[in-house]
């Protein structure tokens, strides 16, 4: 057994907070990815919703907004981890925890200022003559690790669907009855 040589603990000991580093990195690079991936489902979903449901007659433009828009940003918060049952936990004090995928993705309901995406998380829909502009926006909060630190990131993802004169009810394929 003395004759074997072993590891030292000098490198166990410098190398393990080293691993550690990459570790939690390549983590939160990896919640990026997923989290743009996400949003990317969530625009497709919006924007094809928004054109299959929403009205091109200005006499309809309040419930289109009053109630078609709140209920796809609903769904497509939920997705992206913001308005979950399961995503915050009320304490007695009055404190709130983010869980799962919400806390893995670091989102935030507050976006730092940029110039083309908006300031607030959720869908926006802007309408043209022709075509409606649907953008979902995520949010994450700073990260502050050593050397590495970020101001947030806004994600949005912008889809231009057209007008359709008759709107039609949004029915997922395969599924037997609409949502």
């Amino acid at each position: 057994m003395r004759g074997r040589g072993g590891q030292a603990t000098t490198e166990v000991v410098l190398l393990f907070p080293l691993f550690m580093f990459f570790l939690f990195a390549f983590a939160k690079i990896f919640a990026l990815l997923i989290l743009m991936q996400k949003v990317e489902i969530a625009s497709f979903y919006a924007a094809r919703r928004w054109q299959l449901e929403s009205h091109r007659n200005a006499s309809y433009e309040g419930w289109d907004d009053g109630t078609l828009k709140p209920h796809i940003e609903q769904k497509v918060l939920a997705y992206l981890g913001y308005q979950s049952p399961t995503q915050t936990l009320d304490w007695e004090d009055g404190s709130k925890t983010q869980t799962s995928a919400g806390k893995f993705l670091d989102l935030v309901t507050y976006c730092r200022e940029t110039k083309d995406c908006p300031t607030k998380p959720g869908v926006t829909v802007q309408r043209t003559q022709v075509w409606n502009v649907v953008t979902v926006t995520a949010c994450t909060k700073p990260l502050n690790m050593p050397f590495y630190e970020t101001k947030g990131y806004v994600i949005c993802s912008t889809k231009y669907v057209p007008n359709r004169d008759r709107p039609i009810q949004f029915v997922l394929p395969g599924a037997a009855s609409p949502p």
